[in-house]
């Protein structure tokens, strides 16, 4: 016998169907998209209600500011976005991160003859709390970074170098790459690298070293001690504590120098 062939009537039938259903699946797409646009619509609008509320405790508390953050991040409101507007009017957060930038400039140019434009977010922390007093609004380090996430979209060299779960903050528009980054890494320990050290740790050729520490010699972030027993250590001043603990002059960074 010889099978049927399918009749012109059920090819429109299934067409039909498959446009029926290909509508269906649309109209479907589109409710979701309106739902959840009444959903953040509402989120947002609590959110709002939430920070007049609680606008003193996001102001003075660090903590409770983090956490408010991470709300606004969950439905894309950046508070820090635009210095007009509710957030900023309803805050004051827009001015708190202005004046906290300014404050990371002031403290990274007093040290820059020191470490070169290099400085730990530790440190940072430490030395922004003590120029603050202590009756001043408390600072974390998480509005440490998302204040220097602000500098760094002026394009003024601010920038993040990441380190054992924390941060260099490079101060100067130095040109970085991976190299000179994983060179840091290795110096954090002893807030000093070798050549050889290098070789043995990255597995690099003597010239990709050199190139490399010549590089942050050249740009202020690196001192050289030619002195030093077995072969030259390169020191990282933003990584060397004893180094930063006291005031050095430019006229002392010269002699470490060749």
């Amino acid at each position: 016998m010889h099978r049927r062939g399918v009749g012109a009537g059920a090819i429109a039938k299934k067409k039909l169907a498959e446009a029926k259903y290909k509508e269906r699946g649309t109209v479907l797409a589109e409710d979701q998209i309106v739902q959840m646009s009444k959903q953040l619509e509402t989120f947002k609008s609590n959110l709002e209600e939430f920070a007049s509320k609680h606008k003193q405790e996001i102001r003075k508390n660090s903590q409770f500011r983090v956490q408010f953050q991470e709300m606004c991040a969950t439905i894309g409101v950046d508070p820090l976005a635009s210095g007009k507007g509710f957030w900023s009017e309803m805050l004051g957060v827009g001015d708190f991160y202005y004046e906290l930038g300014v404050q990371i400039i002031e403290v990274c140019l007093a040290l820059k003859h020191r470490n070169g434009g290099l400085i730990t977010l530790d440190e940072l922390h430490q030395r922004v709390l003590k120029g603050r007093g202590k009756y001043a609004q408390d600072v974390s380090q998480d509005d440490l970074v998302r204040a220097i996430k602000k500098l760094k979209v002026m394009g003024n060299g601010f920038g993040m170098i990441p380190i054992s779960g924390s941060y260099l903050v490079q101060s100067v528009p130095a040109e970085l790459n991976m190299d000179h980054t994983v060179v840091l890494q290795l110096a954090e320990k002893k807030g000093y690298v070798t050549v050889s050290e290098i070789k043995t740790s990255l597995k690099w050729e003597t010239e990709r070293a050199s190139h490399v520490l010549g590089h942050l010699l050249k740009e202020g972030l690196a001192w050289l001690d030619s002195q030093a027993a077995g072969e030259a250590q390169y020191w990282l001043p933003a990584l060397f504590s004893e180094l930063t603990s006291r005031d050095v002059t430019p006229e002392e960074a010269n002699q470490m120098t060749p």
